[in-house]
């Protein structure tokens, strides 16, 4: 199968290409950087120079290919409405090449907000409220209503793994800054996670059984207690574990403080998918995340 890829040479796009051409499959990788390009070439894959802002590229790219993993979203939190609006023209375009086609089309997305309180599990449908600007699961939505195999790939708050740039490494200056390692309220808020070499494992399998499910959940560890990761911070960095107001999280609060919860038994059973590398606690506690 010939996979055009966006978000190639990211943290999570990466292991997927990675993960498709260890198993047989041929890969055109998306990659904006010219030099994260010649780093994906050297893996096998075919590299297009392009952005997500070039829809024309990603039509053609999307038209030449056997199924499309759409993987890429710019994470600069402080622009996050306009890199939404990013992500939802390039699924557009993406869609749009693959319309009259069975070709599938896996967009991802992530657990949070999707039932907080308890564990959300696959049949959950993502809100379309427009008070959230990302739109990434409701566009898959509108593109299988005009008959595009499109699915969503969900992941959990922490994909996790050794040169993680996402939300632990957060968590972890944030104790060396304010000397101390916190929690909010009594810390039972859940945080699901998954090794970005699982999550990878979910994409190709997904891609593979056909695409027959709306979502599915690269989820590894359903939920991990918020306190319990500040656990291990405060001893690995020598700091006290305390509860602490919401505020002291600054603009990261309505993350730290969220239920974010999420069962994966539907994908585990459709893909025959079993997560093999360190779970979320274990990961964490490695001198790696401290260095």
């Amino acid at each position: 199968m010939h996979v055009f890829v966006t978000g190639a040479t990211g943290w999570v796009g990466s292991m997927v290409v990675q993960e498709l051409l260890g198993a047989g499959h041929r890969v055109t990788g998306l990659s904006r950087s010219r030099e994260k390009g010649q780093a994906l070439a050297a893996t096998g894959a075919t590299v297009l120079h392009a952005t997500l802002d070039d829809l024309d590229a990603l039509q053609r790219a999307a038209g030449a290919a056997d199924a499309v993993i759409h993987t890429a979203f710019n994470h600069d939190f402080s622009q996050f409405a306009a890199n939404a609006e990013q992500d939802r023209r390039a699924i557009e375009a993406l869609g749009g090449a693959l319309v009259g086609s069975s070709r599938p089309l896996l967009v991802t997305a992530g657990v949070a907000l999707l039932a907080p309180g308890r564990v959300a599990t696959e049949q959950d449908e993502a809100s379309s409220d427009p008070s959230y600007p990302r739109r990434s699961e409701v566009m898959a939505r509108t593109l299988r209503e005009r008959g595009v195999r499109a699915a969503t790939i969900r992941l959990p708050p922490s994909v996790h793994g050794l040169g993680d740039h996402g939300f632990l490494p957060i968590l972890i200056r944030t104790a060396r800054e304010t000397g101390v390692s916190a929690y909010i309220g009594d810390g039972r808020n859940r945080w699901s996670g998954v090794h970005r070499l699982d999550a990878a494992r979910v994409y190709r399998l997904a891609l593979e059984e056909g695409v027959t499910q709306p979502a599915y959940h690269a989820v590894a560890d359903e939920g991990v207690a918020f306190e319990e990761l500040a656990k291990i911070i405060g001893r690995r960095l020598g700091l006290p574990v305390q509860s602490r107001e919401a505020s002291h999280f600054s603009w990261f609060s309505s993350f730290a403080g969220l239920d974010m919860a999420a069962s994966s038994a539907r994908t585990r059973e459709l893909l025959d998918w079993q997560p093999t590398e360190p779970g979320l606690l274990e990961d964490l506690d490695q001198p790696g995340y401290f260095a």
